[in-house]
C-alpha cells in the first residue's frame, strides 16, 4: 500500500497490477475519502480493509484528520473503533 498523490488516492499494487484504491481530496490536514476499489477478482480477500487500514495509518503518522464520504471506509471505522478519532466531525 502507498500513497500516490498526484493521482490523490491510496493505492494497493501486486508489482504493476492495481489491485485496488482508496481515492481522495485533500483539503489542508483534511483526507477526504470519497471512492474505494477493488479489483473483482481480489474482492473477498481483505485487501480492502488491507488498504483502508493503511492509508489511515498513514493519516495519522502524517498528523492528518479524515472525512469518510465513501461508505466503505466509513463502515470499516464504524467497525474499528479504534481509527475514530481520526474523524473530522466537523465537516
Amino acid at each position: 500500500m502507498h500513497d500516490a498523490p498526484d493521482a490523490e488516492r491510496y493505492e494497493i499494487r501486486d508489482g504493476d497490477r492495481l489491485l485496488g484504491l482508496a481515492a481522495y481530496q485533500r483539503r489542508g490536514e483534511q483526507v477526504v475519502f470519497t471512492h474505494t476499489e477493488i479489483d473483482p477478482d481480489a474482492e473477498g480477500s481483505g485487501l480492502g480493509g488491507t488498504l483502508v487500514r493503511g492509508a489511515l495509518d498513514d493519516v495519522r503518522q502524517k498528523g492528518g484528520r479524515v472525512v469518510p464520504r465513501c461508505s466503505f471506509v466509513r463502515g470499516w471505522i464504524e467497525r474499528h473503533p479504534e481509527y475514530g478519532d481520526l474523524v473530522d466531525h466537523n465537516s
